[in-house]
């Protein structure tokens, strides 16, 4: 049985320099764990509430002092005063203070830098284990480092001075480790600096780190990477591959039911939509695309899922929101086939870990990641790791709050040593 002595919180800044929650959890042996929420700035609808002050006077609204407050004196209240046979029992019992279906009353920011933290303190009691190996044999199965998603060039949100598609990524899945395909990754990442350099484009990086070059098109975007993958000495299609996350919630127009593609002066429905990706899939090594449609648009999901599904994952960020109910919706109606985990969406890491394996029960590609707002929190290294999710999406090598959690990544690595795993090419099995 482990005792809880302290759960504290306070208010710290993220990436973007807006205020976000950060807690520290001390058990009674002594064993402490820290953590760090992120934001996003492309957020789903459904997702848990993230709890702000709304009060103008201090960070124009955009504080978190209600929700620091929450987990210092009613988090912290009622979870000290008993002990628990493991941290999944604790987690249960921090999701069970806040009684709305959105985490409305206490805030997910605050649930979820409690569970972060808390995870990290039970598995330094565990033998000072890391992170990573804890979850791992909590999770039976046994570790494997990610393929990485690099964002490398910024649109939609992140940069709205480019692109339509919020990110255009590298996945670097041809190779015989994690450092060897990050390798890969930043190397292309600094090619792409060189190209749009040498055409006159502006080097300026998104919230993620990818750059954020004014550009006539979506496809010049992609054609741009193929560039820098050649004459980075890689091969697109075996060695590299393509990503994209679209974001198409904020492309949406609901009172037209149409997606508007500024960069290429169209309006079209989603049926229209999906024959631009199937362009883009015959001529560029296209293996995954994020968020194709809006997050209620199922009957397009369906469609969207029925002629590329077989080809390539089709992932829900806004459409799932790492919420178990709507992976269920998504399975039975054949909307999806990949998920992409993002713990503050949901609000703790026992829901995130049920998402996960409700997703690999169906056959589900997964893919844990960031959100725009980040720190230099790098716990979700250790849960791709731990969990063996496959995939990792945390923005390009640049920006400390991103390079953290690649440096993670190769520490965890070099921990394993020769029992170190990773994923490769294989994690797209399913798709031909």
């Amino acid at each position: 049985m482990t005792a809880v002595k302290s759960i504290t919180a306070l208010e710290i800044l993220d990436s973007r320099g807006n205020p976000t929650v950060g807690c520290t959890v001390i058990l009674n042996d002594g064993s402490e764990g820290t953590a760090y929420v992120p934001s996003g700035a492309s957020t789903g609808q459904h997702e848990a509430y993230e709890l702000r002050d709304d009060d103008r006077t201090r960070y124009l609204g955009k504080g978190v002092k209600t929700a620091v407050s929450n987990v210092n004196e009613i988090i912290n209240t009622s979870l000290t005063q008993s002990q628990y046979d493991s941290f999944w029992e604790f987690d249960k019992a921090l999701i069970g203070l806040d009684h709305t279906a959105n985490k409305s009353s206490i805030g997910s920011n605050a649930i979820l830098s409690v569970s972060l933290a808390a995870a990290k303190a039970f598995a330094k009691s565990n033998g000072n284990m890391p992170l990573w190996n804890y979850l791992a044999q909590d999770n039976n199965k046994p570790p494997e480092l990610p393929v990485p998603m690099l964002n490398i060039l910024n649109g939609g949100r992140h940069a709205s001075n480019s692109t339509d598609i919020q990110e255009f990524m590298i996945i670097p899945a041809g190779f015989d480790s994690f450092n060897e395909s990050l390798r890969a990754g930043v190397e292309i990442y600094h090619t792409l600096k060189s190209i749009l350099g040498s055409l006159g484009h502006n080097l300026n990086v998104g919230d993620e780190g990818g750059f954020a070059p004014e550009l006539n098109s979506n496809e010049e975007a992609l054609d741009l990477i193929m560039q820098a993958i050649e004459r980075s000495g890689y091969e697109a299609g075996t060695q590299i591959m393509l990503a994209l996350d679209v974001a198409a919630s904020e492309l949406y127009n609901e009172d037209t039911d149409s997606y508007l593609l500024e960069r290429e002066g169209i309006t079209v429905n989603s049926h229209d939509l999906i024959s631009i990706y199937q362009g883009w899939l015959n001529k560029f090594p296209i293996i995954s695309i994020e968020d194709g449609l809006n997050e209620d648009d199922w009957d397009g999901w369906i469609e969207l899922n029925h002629r590329l599904g077989s080809h390539i994952q089709l992932v829900g960020d806004d459409l799932l929101v790492t919420n178990i109910e709507r992976v269920h919706t998504a399975n039975d109606l054949g909307a999806c086939n990949s998920i992409l985990l993002k713990p503050n969406q949901i609000g703790s890491m026992s829901e995130t870990l049920r998402a996960l394996r409700l997703a690999k029960a169906n056959d589900w590609t997964t893919v844990m990641s960031h959100r725009s707002g980040e720190t230099e929190d790098n716990t979700i290294a250790d849960l791709a790791v731990g969990w063996a999710a496959g995939q990792i999406k945390t923005g390009a090598p640049a920006r400390s709050d991103r390079v953290a959690k690649y440096n993670r990544l190769l520490q965890i690595e070099n921990q394993l040593g020769n029992n170190a795993v990773f994923t490769g090419k294989k994690v797209f099995s399913n798709f031909v």
